[in-house]
């Protein structure tokens, strides 16, 4: 058989270039999927909602007491891997209160959180971002202007301020060409005060579970009244925002 010199040979290295980016783009949500897998074959998921915490919470306490940094990562896994994939996480962030009280609860929320949100900010960079504009896609117009103005200063608005849903927060900001410096920084700390709130309201939910039989209104009063001020703070921002720091309030 006769081979034709001028049929050009297929190279294959470009293919084997796009697999491997491909590969890479995929592999944050690859480890945080194996993470998830894993806390689930172990049944971590049972002892992470509330109603878990009743019969589990002194199973639980002794785990971290045994091992407190490994169970406070594998709690920030499972958030991290719960806002990758757009679950809706309150009630972990009220178990993180529960768990390992104000400060980690919060620490560890936050770092997951932002861990997680990071992920997708990467996946809407690559070929998924276009799955993902569609989750977006009727937000984009909105939030378009606030971008072009000032993208720094509107990325933290909208981590203190409840306007678009976590996801469309999440997603957004890649597809509008922000920095991953930037989206960072504005997430890592502007979640910070809805989720200490949040986080105290599930320090209380603990002392109030382990005060077993004896919890009476004085008990829940003087578990709950802190958390709940410090949700009325949280709810006040938005109010703070538009009066005070908004530079053009007729947007």
């Amino acid at each position: 058989m006769s081979v034709d010199m001028n049929t050009p040979m297929i190279d294959n290295t470009n293919n084997k270039k796009s697999l491997g980016g491909h590969l890479k783009s995929f592999a944050p949500f690859i480890a945080l999927l194996a993470g998830l897998a894993f806390a689930f074959s172990q049944g971590w998921h049972n002892y992470l909602p509330l109603e878990g915490f009743a019969e589990n919470l002194g199973w639980l306490d002794a785990q971290i007491a045994k091992n407190f940094f490994l169970v406070l990562v594998a709690y920030m896994a499972v958030y991290a891997a719960a806002t990758a994939f757009m679950v809706p996480a309150s009630f972990l962030t009220i178990s993180g209160g529960v768990l390992f009280g104000l400060v980690f609860g919060t620490a560890g929320t936050v770092l997951g959180a932002t861990i997680g949100a990071s992920v997708l900010f990467m996946a809407a960079k690559t070929s998924i971002g276009e799955t993902l504009r569609s989750v977006v896609g009727p937000f984009i117009d909105k939030m378009q202007a606030g971008f072009n103005e000032d993208a720094l200063s509107y990325m933290f608005a909208l981590r203190l301020i409840p306007a678009f849903p976590f996801a469309v927060v999440n997603i957004a900001p890649a597809i509008l060409g922000a920095k991953f410096r930037d989206y960072f920084i504005t997430t890592l700390f502007g979640i910070i005060p809805g989720t200490l709130a949040y986080t105290w309201i599930g320090v209380a939910v603990g002392d109030t579970l382990r005060a077993g039989g004896d919890v009476d209104i004085a008990t829940l009063a003087s578990n709950f009244v802190p958390a709940f001020i410090a949700l009325g703070v949280v709810a006040l921002i938005p109010v703070v925002y538009k009066k005070f720091l908004k530079k053009n309030p007729s947007t």
